[in-house]
């Protein structure tokens, strides 16, 4: 089988987990790549253009608390295929992925795709911050070329293929029923006052749009998945996190979760 279409299908609230579904393709080298990123609310109801022999998605999204994001699932729920080979991948901030990634497979195989392949990448925790940071600056270098090499392998497999049905199962490490999952908490990062000028930018970036900035920014707490993408984005660092229960999860990972760990893919050589 040959490799013709990349189809990359994401949820990357900071933009991690896209880079490495990048470095995927690249890898795969196939000279079509669509890019579908249900993100956004605007991005989540886009139409995604029907598969076709020769079409490889690689499905993406984050690790919250060793789950997939309910919002994500959400939005991959639209999608549906008929034998499409699929590659899971997920990114998580250097603690564990725990049962996400395996979730993420199954879930692939619901909405109707053949897993080839799957990884589990580390791109910067969340929470991190200046003064605590945690796996700061990864997908790094070194990350990448990682993806890359996995895209490559990915595609041999695929070359190997007489069919889709001639693949065995995919095995991913992982429990079922799953367990962890973000914590439920009602909390959301704050804007300061003197240094936020109400530009919008947070806004514009929330996954949930939980944001609206008129005369002040209100946040609707409920909406929140602290995905942290408005502290991330915000340029005048005026979005924050304040909650002392936030704050005590900030320094427990960045005192242990500090050594690095690599990337781990599954179903390739």
């Amino acid at each position: 089988m040959e490799v013709k279409r990349v189809k990359l299908i994401y949820f990357s609230p900071t933009k991690t987990t896209q880079k490495v579904l990048e470095s995927i393709a690249k890898g795969i080298g196939a000279q079509d790549v669509e890019h579908f990123d249900l993100t956004l609310p605007e991005g989540a109801g886009q139409t995604i253009t029907p598969f076709s022999e020769g079409d490889l998605v690689i499905l993406g999204a984050p690790v919250y608390g060793g789950r997939l994001p309910v919002v994500a699932i959400e939005r991959f729920e639209r999608i549906k295929a008929a034998g499409t080979l699929a590659v899971p991948v997920v990114l998580y901030g250097n603690r564990e992925f725990e049962d996400a990634l395996l979730e993420l497979k199954n879930l692939a195989l619901e909405l109707g795709f053949q897993p080839v392949a799957g990884g589990a990448f580390v791109g910067e925790h969340s929470f991190e911050t200046e003064d605590s940071p945690i796996a700061h600056g990864r997908p790094d270098g070194q990350d990448a070329q990682k993806a890359v090499d996995f895209g490559a392998k990915i595609k041999d497999k695929v070359a190997a293929l007489a069919s889709p049905q001639a693949l065995g199962e995919l095995e991913i490490p992982g429990r079922f029923p799953y367990e962890g999952g973000a914590m439920a908490m009602s909390i959301s990062p704050v804007s300061l006052e003197e240094a936020c000028t109400l530009c919008g930018t947070c806004a514009t970036v929330c996954p949930t749009a939980a944001i609206t900035v008129e005369d002040s920014v209100v946040t609707e707490v409920e909406l929140c998945i602290r995905c942290s993408a408005c502290i991330k984005n915000c340029p005048t660092g005026a979005r924050v996190w304040e909650d002392a229960r936030v704050l005590k999860m900030i320094d427990w990972l960045h005192d242990n979760c500090g050594a690095r760990k690599e990337p781990r893919v599954f179903g390739v050589g």
